[in-house]
């Protein structure tokens, strides 16, 4: 019988533990810092490593993407990206990326450990690769500036201070973000605008099951915490919330055009307990279904 010991399964992702074993794979020097750095695409000396084609991080990436010419695929989709994209990773996020002939990588990248700073707050870490962030000329300039410090503070020599230093920055530059983040949202109101008119619609052609985030989400070709993220600017409304609200709205109709019991509607609603129905609807409306049927007669 064939030795196993030297199998390596197909289309698993290789995970990229430290900093330090990233920055090798792309044939830069060691970090200065082990659970933190800055580098610039221009030093990179090497993509042949075939672990970074199909692989995971143990830490948060933040890349800016400048001046690309030619195009990279992440998953099955090539992307162009824009004058100052900025585009984020967080840990055990799978990654398939392939560069094109003749692309020309600027821009830089930021690392950091959840050792060094928790993200976890910041829902763009959970982002598509196509839902980067657009940036204008003067929010590149804001956020460039807070790179500026961070990489003299790296490059500065390591002190008892500096860690506290670079994750003020840090927390700053991803506070920016998000209000860059908030303005793309509004900005690109009229496509986003068709985006909850969707919502909507797929709420309304599911009735008898529950619908979820990754359903409603996976339907409009979107990552999950964009497409609340966007809801919650737009509407104030999480994906959740809109999916509770449908629920609340449609077991309203049928208390009130039907003589279902409460356990029929719930079925009827998609739901396999119908204490749960009766809990939602008391949370949501501060009375019972029974209650609510009955202001009705």
């Amino acid at each position: 019988m064939a030795s196993r010991r030297n199998f390596v399964p197909v289309n698993v992702p290789y995970h990229i533990q430290s900093i330090g074993e990233f920055l090798a794979l792309l044939g830069l020097p060691k970090p200065r810092h082990p659970l933190f750095c800055v580098f610039n695409h221009a030093d990179i000396t090497d993509y042949s490593d075939e672990k970074l084609r199909l692989k995971t991080y143990g830490f948060y990436t933040i890349s800016c993407k400048k001046g690309y010419a030619g195009k990279m695929r992440y998953g099955q989709d090539y992307y162009d990206f824009d004058e100052g994209s900025l585009v984020f990773h967080g840990p055990n996020q799978v990654i398939a990326s392939e560069l094109t002939e003749g692309v020309r990588l600027q821009g830089w990248t930021i690392l950091f450990h959840p050792d060094f700073m928790h993200a976890g707050k910041y829902g763009f870490f959970s982002y598509s690769m196509n839902e980067g962030l657009h940036l204008s000329d003067e929010e590149l300039q804001t956020l460039e500036g807070i790179v500026a410090i961070m990489l003299r503070e790296y490059h500065s020599g390591i002190d008892r201070f500096s860690q506290d230093i670079i994750v003020s920055q840090l927390d700053l530059f991803l506070k920016y973000c998000e209000r860059f983040y908030h303005r793309q949202f509004l900005t690109r109101r009229k496509t986003n605008d068709h985006l909850v008119v969707r919502v909507e619609a797929l709420l309304r052609d599911v009735r008898g099951t529950i619908p979820t985030v990754q359903y409603l989400a996976e339907a409009l070709h979107l990552s999950p915490a964009y497409l609340s993220d966007m809801l919650r600017t737009l509407t104030g409304r999480s994906a959740q919330q809109h999916i509770n609200d449908y629920l609340i709205d449609y077991g309203k109709e049928l208390l009130t055009t039907t003589s279902l019991t409460v356990s029929e509607i719930a079925y009827k609603l998609g739901y396999e307990n119908p204490q749960a129905f009766h809990k939602l609807f008391k949370n949501k409306t501060q009375t019972t279904p029974l209650r609510f049927r009955a202001s009705f007669n």
